[in-house]
């Protein structure tokens, strides 16, 4: 049943066993990236076959079942994103999917000047770009390649077609670019970009250490000492990751994504597509849905939206990183989707 007047009826809400209702889908294109940060990704990868990868077509038709099931937010992923040839066609085929209300992307921006125009263009409008410092060394020394000067180029790019706010990502590591907080929520105060802060996660190729985790509170701290005072944002959005905040003085916007100290399961509603066509309920999830076979066999979209129902409802209470139980996923991040 489609949306109607913008509401999806309650019977095709996907709801889980916990009562949480999803509408944010995020749709990995491409494994493959053009950096190697540490938290994410191995030095020494295999990338999938590109005959594995979902098809922009294949995509498309998925989204049109999710849909009217209330999956109306994309966020399309990676690995790196732009790597996926002709990216902006895929936008606009989704941006024409009757009741997408949202499309979004996270890229590490290496190559995003020269895309924005033609995304913007293709109908998209919410940006978030990965930049953990601003000294070219610690950002060879993270992403184990060169690219600082290219990403800021690519927040220019974003800043200047018209996407607004031009959301910064950094993951915050103990000893590694603690020491970056500061001067990134400096810069992005003064540039206006809105600066989001993550902590430090267990989901990349080195062992984690719960010792390199910079908590948000500290983070809060750094920045409230030596930046300016923050209040937190009235009114945004419960289901946001982010605990979002804004100077006292200007009203400029922080973001602090605190997956392991103050965990956001009870209020999320997204679930992830893997470039290879595996559903996935958690970023954190030991087991998936292979929807790559519905859109590859009978198409039968009564099938496929059963399947979508099932990984939902069978959604974990949550991921457990604070717990002895957890089990960290077979899949490092590039290959789930950011």
């Amino acid at each position: 049943m489609a949306p109607v007047n913008g509401c999806i009826p309650m019977a095709d809400q996907l709801i889980d066993g916990f009562g949480r209702v999803h509408d944010n889908l995020r749709i990995s294109v491409t494994d493959r990236c053009n950096l190697r940060c540490v938290y994410c990704m191995p030095e020494d990868v295999s990338y999938l076959d590109k005959s594995e990868l979902l098809t922009f077509e294949e995509i498309e038709r998925f989204v049109r079942v999710v849909v009217p099931l209330g999956l109306t937010k994309l966020r399309l992923t990676g690995g790196e994103p732009l790597l996926r040839r002709n990216l902006p066609r895929l936008v606009r085929m989704l941006a024409d999917v009757s009741g997408v209300r949202d499309i979004g992307l996270t890229t590490n921006g290496l190559l995003l000047a020269n895309y924005a125009s033609d995304l913007y263009n293709a109908g998209l409008r919410r940006i978030n770009l990965s930049l953990d410092t601003l000294d070219p060394d610690r950002f060879r020394r993270l992403a184990r390649r060169d690219g600082l000067t290219e990403t800021l180029k690519g927040i220019d790019a974003a800043i200047r077609v018209g996407f607004a706010p031009v959301k910064v990502n950094a993951v915050v590591v103990r000893g590694l670019n603690d020491m970056d907080v500061v001067p990134l929520a400096r810069r992005a105060r003064a540039e206006g970009w809105e600066m989001r802060f993550i902590e430090y996660m267990p989901i990349g190729a080195e062992p984690w250490e719960r010792g390199k985790v910079v908590f948000a509170h500290e983070i809060l701290d750094a920045i409230e000492s030596e930046v300016g005072p923050l209040r937190p944002v009235e009114g945004y959005d419960p289901h946001s990751p982010a605990m979002e905040f804004e100077y006292e003085a200007d009203g400029g916007r922080v973001g602090i994504i605190a997956s392991v100290s103050r965990p956001f399961c009870r209020s999320c509603n997204r679930v992830r597509l893997t470039c290879d066509g595996k559903l996935r309920a958690c970023l954190f999830a030991l087991e998936e849905t292979d929807v790559k076979s519905e859109l590859r066999g009978a198409d039968d979209p009564r099938a496929l939206a059963d399947a979508v129902r099932r990984c939902v409802l069978g959604k974990w209470e949550g991921h457990e990183i604070n717990t002895s139980r957890f089990l960290k996923p077979l899949r490092t991040m590039h290959a789930i989707g950011g």
